[in-house]
C-alpha cells in the first residue's frame, strides 16, 4: 500500500526521475547504488505497480512513474514551505521586524506598533522614519521587511496594499480670519501665503495635483522639509498649510492650529503598505500585516474621531 511509502523513498525517487539514473542519483545523494535500487524497489512494492521501464541501457519513467513524481513535487514544494513557516514560527516570539515609513506616518505607526508589541513582546522592532526618496531607496534594495508609503511609487515591481484612509486637510493657526467659516471657496484659501514640504514629497505632490485639477494655483510662500517644522511656522503666522490629519494626532485642534472647512476638502488618499512583488514575507511581516489591515483600521478610525470631536 502507498502509505508505507516514506518520505526517504520519494525523495530517492524524485532522484532519480531527475537525472535518468540509478547511478547518478546514488552519487548525488551520497548513497550507495545498492541503497538506492533497493528504495526504488521498496517503493515500487508500495506502489504496486513498476515505475520505470528499461530500453537499452537508459531508464524512463512509466505512467505511474509519471503521477508518482508529480505527487513527489507536490510534496517537496509542501515540505519546503511547512520547513520555512516552522522555522518563521519558531522565531514569531523572538523574531525581528524592519519596517521604513515617510516623515508623516510617524504621527500613528508607533501606536500601532504598540498594540502589536503588546500582543508579541519577544518581537524586535527597527523603525526607520525617513523621506520618500529614502524609503523607494530602501524599497528598490529590499532593506526591510515593509514600507508604509502615502504617494504609491511607480516603475518598481512591488505588492501594494492601502491599509488607512489618509485624508490632507488646511491647517491655519486657530486665530485665523478663516477659522470657523463653512465651505471656504478654493479660490479664496489659494490667495493665503501656503507653506509647502520639499519636492518629492508625496504630501506635496498629492497637494499639486489637487490644486491643478481644479486650475488653482497656490501661492507659494514657504517650503519646509518637515512637518513638525510646517506647525510651528503656521502657528507663528507665516501662513497656512496641507498637510496629512494624523500631523494633529497628538495636540487635536483644540490647540493653537485648526483644520479649516473648504470646499472639496479633505483630499481622500491612503496610506500605503508596499513590499517588493518577488518578496516571500515572513511570518511576522505576514502577522503585522494582517493586523494593520484588520485591527489598525478600527485604531486609526478611533484617533480620526478623536480629531473630529476635539
Amino acid at each position: 500500500m502507498l502509505k508505507h511509502a516514506t518520505l526517504h523513498q520519494l525523495k530517492v525517487f524524485e532522484e532519480v526521475a531527475r537525472s535518468g539514473s540509478f547511478t547518478k542519483a546514488a552519487e548525488e545523494m551520497f548513497l550507495s547504488q545498492p541503497t538506492v535500487s533497493q528504495q526504488i524497489k521498496q517503493l515500487t512494492k508500495a506502489v504496486g505497480i513498476p515505475l520505470f521501464e528499461q530500453i537499452g541501457k537508459r531508464i524512463y519513467l512509466t505512467d505511474a512513474g509519471k503521477e508518482v513524481l508529480s505527487v513527489c513535487k507536490d510534496i517537496s514544494e509542501k515540505m519546503s514551505q511547512l520547513e520555512m513557516t516552522l522555522a518563521d514560527l519558531k522565531g514569531l516570539k523572538q523574531g525581528n521586524l524592519r519596517l521604513a515609513v515617510i516623515t508623516t506616518a510617524k504621527y500613528f505607526v508607533p501606536r500601532l506598533l504598540g498594540q502589536f508589541r503588546h500582543r508579541y513582546p519577544g518581537i524586535k522592532i527597527a523603525l526607520q522614519v525617513t523621506n520618500r526618496k529614502q524609503v523607494l531607496d530602501r524599497l528598490s534594495e529590499n532593506v526591510d521587511d515593509l514600507y508604509i508609503l502615502g504617494q504609491p511609487p511607480e516603475g518598481l515591481d512591488i505588492n501594494l496594499r492601502p491599509i488607512l484612509e489618509n485624508a490632507l486637510v488646511a491647517i491655519a493657526p486657530s486665530d485665523h480670519p478663516l477659522a470657523g467659516e463653512k465651505n471656504i471657496p478654493l479660490q479664496r484659501l489659494a490667495q493665503e501665503p501656503f507653506i509647502i514640504r520639499e519636492a518629492g514629497s508625496g504630501t506635496r505632490m498629492a497637494v499639486e495635483q489637487f490644486f491643478a485639477e481644479n486650475r488653482v494655483e497656490m501661492n507659494v510662500e514657504m517650503e519646509i522639509g518637515s512637518n513638525e517644522a510646517i506647525k510651528h511656522a503656521i502657528v507663528g503666522g507665516l501662513g497656512i498649510s496641507v498637510l496629512s490629519r494624523h500631523v494633529l494626532a497628538l495636540e487635536g485642534t483644540k490647540g493653537p492650529l485648526t483644520i479649516l472647512d473648504v470646499e472639496g476638502f479633505p483630499i481622500q488618499r491612503h496610506w500605503y503598505i508596499v513590499y517588493p512583488s518577488t518578496k516571500q514575507l515572513s511570518v511576522v511581516a505576514s502577522t503585522f500585516l494582517e493586523y494593520l489591515l484588520n485591527e489598525g483600521k478600527q485604531m486609526i478610525a478611533k484617533i480620526d474621531l478623536e480629531l473630529t470631536q476635539s
